[in-house]
């Protein structure tokens, strides 16, 4: 089941986004680098539960560790990684962010994750780099991610756009809803969701799949006891685009995870 840990480490980086806000506010005056930005280590455990989209395959929930670091320049959470370049100020109350970022994707399955992928060829993940700009504001905040598969198994490449607006209630809570669409390029959905001729059988065709569009709908929170210890929530549901959902191996037209955690900030 190594796709959970692509989204493992997604929902990690989500988690430690959330934390983060709360944390600076609570961080000592010696702690924080370029632009207020605190500088600091997270150690802590996630559990995580996901329903995979593909036939047959059982809902997955794993206990997994969680490192993150952060400071000015960098930041690390979960299987990613950022470079943060010059931020670009646009008034005293909106800017732009832009990052170079990197992560492991542990996509993929192997013939006996589900029964519809007896006799299928091994999908593999690997290591997607790019970038990504941040419209910050007082109303929403607005993401642009570009990321491409540099490992080369399945050549793919992805376009997200996210929209999340926070809402902290108190100084220990906050709260952000986010609604997304991500496009994955014809490479990416046909190596993970197609049928080879070779791999078809009487009760899967084959099939080549097309360039598709993902929604996703999530909320994510963090509860913050001190300057140190937090918890932290994240559920999302990512609606499937027809291109995947018509593939033979899947059987559903959503996905969904539930994510909830503790964080300890040094």
């Amino acid at each position: 089941m190594r796709q959970l840990y692509l989204i493992s480490s997604q929902i990690l980086a989500l988690a430690c986004a959330a934390v983060a806000p709360l944390a600076a506010a609570a961080a000592p005056a010696d702690q924080s680098g370029k632009d207020g930005e605190a500088s600091s280590w997270g150690l802590g455990v996630a559990a995580i539960s996901k329903q995979q989209p593909y036939a047959g395959m059982d809902r997955e929930t794993r206990v997994l560790p969680m490192l993150s670091y952060e400071n000015s320049w960098f930041k690390f959470s979960g299987l990613g990684a950022e470079v943060k370049l010059p931020r670009l100020g646009l008034g005293e109350r909106q800017s732009i962010d832009f990052r170079l970022v990197g992560r492991f994707d542990m996509a993929g399955y192997e013939a006996g994750d589900a029964p519809i992928l007896n006799g299928m060829a091994e999908r593999k993940g690997g290591f997607w780099a790019g970038a990504k700009a941040t419209w910050r504001n007082d109303v929403a905040h607005l993401s642009a991610d570009w990321s491409a598969d540099a490992s080369g198994h399945s050549k793919g490449q992805r376009f997200g756009l996210s929209l999340e607006k926070s809402f902290r209630l108190g100084p220990q809570l906050m709260l952000t809803p986010r609604l997304g669409a991500a496009w994955l390029d014809k490479k990416y959905v046909d190596y993970y969701f197609g049928v080879r001729s070779h791999e078809a059988n009487a009760g899967r065709a084959a099939y080549t799949a097309k360039a598709a569009v993902n929604t996703e709908l999530g909320l994510r929170g963090a509860y913050m006891f001190d300057s140190h210890h937090s918890v932290f929530l994240d559920v999302g549901v990512t609606g499937l685009a027809k291109e995947i959902k018509n593939s033979p191996l899947v059987d559903r037209s959503t996905e969904n995870r539930v994510l909830l955690g503790y964080l300890y900030r040094f």
